[in-house]
């Protein structure tokens, strides 16, 4: 990709900053923890966040949309294409681009070619994307192993986390680094997907594997039961004990790679992780009860993790 024209480079900054107003508006824990990055990572980590976000937000319109789910995988498609275009023009003011999609669309792929994000991990993403839009040929709402679930996990959170290291650097090689960075993407993402389980089911979706249920004793009639009667069964307790444990699991396969990134991006790695895995905390204390509520880290919490890993951010930068 050419070097941006100063016409461009004014709406690029312009884009970033739009990017960054989605993270603040939407992800309180990612966008605590890019306030301990250095500035000069930040644009990009916005970016990402907010191509992911909007993306995210565009596959889970709800029913009553005034759009319909065929356009929105229309649109879903001319993303793509967009995006498509824009990495590889030789001049990126001949590309025609959605006016809504243009500030996101343009810093995405600034990001992209600056810290040279791997295509392949963006259209993985998408494609995973695709498996949460009815009237798409690998649409599905519910899991039958964690095999599958897995697989959707690769796709969309892995490539996440793959992406962020690009952005973040590393003192490594970055395909040594990848498998942890994949790890995390993965670990908050099934976060999500416990937190979440009353939320998705609301949707019509269950992520959570069937057959991993079933060793409980719960299916999807139970969690609906559950649900309804503001209630949390043993048995759905017990599942939801066992995803922890699992979840953890895959948190503690992570944890190393924060060690091998960049030492001035480890403070907000380094807080992220822990917010993020304190969720489970907060799901635990409420004994799991997520089916009607939604468990948050509170506020006194978020900022004693991040005050003294805003004091490393600062001597890290000092060193630097």
């Amino acid at each position: 990709m050419t070097t941006p024209t100063p016409q461009l480079s004014v709406e690029l900054e312009a884009a970033y900053d739009l990017c960054r107003e989605v993270a603040v508006g939407h992800g309180r824990t990612y966008y605590l923890a890019t306030r301990l990055l250095p500035a000069d990572r930040r644009p990009g980590f916005h970016s990402l966040y907010a191509f992911a976000r909007t993306i995210d937000d565009l596959v889970d319109v709800e029913a009553g949309s005034s759009r319909t789910w065929e356009e929105c995988a229309r649109e879903l498609d001319r993303i793509e294409a967009q995006l498509h275009e824009l990495i590889t023009a030789d001049d990126q003011r001949t590309v025609e681009l959605d006016p809504n999609w243009r500030p996101t669309l343009l810093a995405f792929a600034d990001t992209m070619a600056r810290y040279e994000v791997d295509p392949d991990h963006v259209w993985a993403f998408l494609g995973a994307m695709r498996m949460d839009l009815p009237g798409t040929e690998r649409f599905r709402t519910r899991y039958t192993t964690m095999a599958e679930l897995r697989e959707y996990m690769e796709a969309s959170a892995a490539t996440i986390g793959m992406q962020l290291l690009a952005v973040l650097g590393a003192v490594v090689p970055l395909e040594v680094a990848r498998p942890c960075a994949a790890a995390l993407g993965q670990a908050f993402q099934l976060t999500n997907f416990i937190r979440d389980v009353g939320e998705d089911l609301q949707r019509g979706r269950l992520y959570l594997p069937a057959d991993e249920l079933a060793v409980f004793g719960v299916d999807h009639d139970l969690l609906l039961h559950c649900q309804r009667t503001a209630t949390t069964d043993r048995r759905v307790r017990n599942a939801l004990a066992h995803f922890a444990a699992v979840n953890r699991s895959i948190y503690r396969t992570a944890r190393p790679g924060i060690d091998m990134l960049d030492p001035q991006v480890r403070p907000a790695m380094r807080a992220a992780y822990t917010l993020y895995a304190d969720i489970l905390d907060e799901i635990e204390k409420a004994d799991f009860r997520v089916l009607d509520r939604r468990a948050v880290v509170p506020r006194s919490r978020r900022f004693a993790v991040a005050a003294p890993e805003f004091a490393r951010a600062l001597a890290a930068r000092r060193l630097g």
